[in-house]
């Protein structure tokens, strides 16, 4: 990863190449303004079956993201299902770049991000379900893991801080409505709008755990909110992913965007006296700090005013604000 990459200042900034097939069609019956952006990594022989199940339940639009394009015959599939929009990157990419093509894509007021290592069943949301899911508009929301032996997995996450450093808890023991830092595996249902406004994933940070964690902490500092629903249930097919959370380089730049900035009076800030804590804390030389810094500071000024909050004052309300 090249420290020149500056800070996405917009929605989908990386334009990856990338070849579109299908989605020629309406969705048929149309049962709910929500979208699904399916995520496919493994090559599930249920493919044909999981997007048949998704075409009954009603969305209006389907997006599917082939990230090994050679597991499957990709015609083939947009012939069979012609209302549904198949996307082929062309180059590289990270998680957060399918999910932001695929947000981009989607027509509806919600998203809902699925992967193929999931069961997909014919009512994985219904529309009263949905109904209730989105009334109070809240940016995403987390539903229920489990396992294939119908295990709840901890996915309720807990931001606190331990001698002035970030710590990340997990509990098991989950409630309808409770708040949680991020998605666990990116899976959730997001408000399009509020993601777009948002800035979606930052292509810069390549790690899936730092990525995935600086889109949530962002929204979170930036005045919106995660939450989980204990009405709304997903079960892993297979294995359940491990998170790596090795600090790296993409941790530099979750910590910078994230930890570096201060709420004051009503907008962010990035004291210039934080640059010798930045320097401390980076893994790049002193001129590569200097550009990361002087690029963070650029960043949070474009945006001062969408911070609501700080990351200390996040971490000291989280348990006050249940």
């Amino acid at each position: 990863m090249s420290v020149m990459n500056t800070i996405p200042s917009i929605f989908n900034e990386r334009q990856i190449n990338r070849t579109v097939l299908g989605g020629t069609e309406s969705m048929p019956l149309v049962k709910m303004n929500i979208s699904v952006v399916l995520i496919n990594t493994n090559g599930s022989h249920f493919r044909i079956q999981m997007i048949e199940n998704l075409s009954k339940c009603g969305f209006v639009s389907i997006v599917s993201l082939e990230l090994n394009p050679e597991n499957y015959n990709i015609e083939d599939f947009a012939t069979k299902f012609p209302y549904v929009k198949f996307i082929v990157p062309l180059e590289s990419v990270t998680d957060g770049d399918l999910i932001n093509i695929g947000i981009s894509e989607s027509t509806g007021d919600y998203v809902l991000v699925l992967r193929d290592t999931l069961r997909i069943p014919p009512a994985i949301l219904t529309p009263n379900l949905a109904e209730h899911l989105i009334a109070n508009n809240t940016f995403c929301i987390v539903p229920r893991m489990v396992t294939k032996e119908k295990q709840g997995l901890p996915i309720q996450f807990i931001p606190s801080a331990e001698k002035s450093k970030l710590h990340i808890s997990v509990s098991t023991s989950v409630a309808d409505g409770v708040k949680t830092l991020y998605p666990f595996d990116y899976i959730g249902l997001y408000n399009r709008q509020k993601f777009i406004q948002l800035g979606g994933f930052d292509y810069t940070i390549v790690s899936p755990y730092w990525q995935n964690l600086d889109f949530a902490f962002r929204a979170w500092i930036w005045g919106e909110e995660i939450r989980i629903s204990t009405a709304f249930q997903m079960e892993y097919a297979g294995d359940v992913p491990v998170e790596d959370s090795t600090v790296d380089q993409s941790y530099t730049r979750f910590y910078m965007k994230n930890l570096l900035p201060r709420f004051h009076l009503d907008h962010g800030i990035v004291p210039i006296m934080s640059f010798f804590i930045f320097l401390q804390k980076a893994s790049y030389g002193i001129f590569e700090c200097r550009k990361l810094f002087s690029d963070l500071r650029r960043w949070v000024h474009m945006n001062q005013y969408r911070f609501k909050k700080d990351a200390v004052m996040l971490i000291e309300e989280w348990d006050i604000e249940k």
